[in-house]
């Protein structure tokens, strides 16, 4: 069972505060990837191995740093060294590496700056010691939350404005109805737009909550998503210290969007299960204004 995400960034948090004045790769770096590890929960051994030797393009022998395979490389280096020179290094060792063995991340690490890049989609993050903590969702794969993420790139269109129909026409059918079931709508359509297009952050926060965060049979989606709503509707400050920190997480939506408290609807599997296609679609060339619920 993976650790909550509270826990992680409290573990995260204190890992900071123990290797801020760290600077020596040779005398600390596989103590460091060990605990940070541990901050999700997870023993490094059980998954990957130090000084892991190839051929590099060269025909010269390499040794990575640490891999994890299929799955991360690292390429670790003393404080202030050139990242992007440890990210050509990184990537001269893939000619010694079998395809199965080939990492879908790169993590280079100097003690205090970090640069994930993510090789299937492209991207490259980047943040320092003390920020991890804010970054820590990058890590979901080490964490143990390891779903694929299947998009569907096309547009917006009526297919999916059909696919949110569908829930609607099942809480309809359920006896969830009228004005509760059309504030509803609006509200988890401008969660799916704010997921795809950078109001939430970071990227998929609210499909987390959803995949992460509810039981299987969808008894606790309408709670789930009534905290949320609430949460939504309060600035930072007037909100409970104790919150989770899925929920925590997510902005302040001003606007009355969620100020009206409405009832919650009951879910079952199948309503569960149409959420979360809903959450893999791509919303983000959509106005949530753009589409009228209606219960009639």
């Amino acid at each position: 069972m993976p650790l909550d995400w509270k826990e992680i960034a409290n573990r995260a948090r204190a890992f900071s505060n123990d290797w801020q004045h760290v600077e020596r790769e040779d005398a600390d770096a596989k103590s460091f990837w060990d605990e940070f590890f541990e901050v999700f929960g997870i023993k490094r051994r059980k998954v990957a191995t130090f000084e892991k030797r190839v051929k590099k393009f060269d025909d010269k022998d390499g040794y990575i740093d640490l891999l994890w395979k299929g799955t991360l490389l690292i390429e670790h280096k003393s404080r202030g060294k050139d990242l992007a020179r440890a990210y050509r290094q990184a990537r001269d060792y893939f000619p010694g590496l079998q395809p199965d063995e080939e990492p879908r991340y790169i993590l280079l690490c100097d003690f205090w700056q970090f640069e994930l890049h993510d090789l299937d989609e492209d991207l490259v993050h980047r943040f320092t010691l003390p920020e991890l903590d804010k970054h820590l969702r990058l890590f979901y794969f080490i964490a143990g939350y390891r779903k694929q993420r299947i998009r569907v790139e096309e547009a917006i269109n009526r297919v999916a404005v059909d696919a949110l129909g569908e829930l609607h026409d099942a809480l309809k059918k359920d006896g969830y109805s009228g004005h509760h079931l059309e504030v509803f709508l609006v509200r988890l359509l401008f969660c799916l737009f704010a997921d795809d297009t950078g109001i939430f952050q970071p990227k998929d926060s609210f499909h987390d909550l959803i995949d992460f965060h509810t039981h299987e049979d969808g008894s606790n989606v309408g709670a789930v998503l009534d905290t949320l709503f609430v949460t939504l509707n309060k600035d930072t400050p007037a909100r409970q210290t104790s919150l989770a920190e899925q929920f925590s997480l997510f902005p302040y939506i001003n606007g009355r969007l969620f100020e009206e408290r409405i009832d919650p609807p009951a879910f079952t599997a199948a309503m569960r299960r149409q959420l979360i296609t809903l959450c893999q679609r791509n919303w983000g060339n959509i106005s949530p204004a753009s589409v009228r619920c209606s219960s009639a």
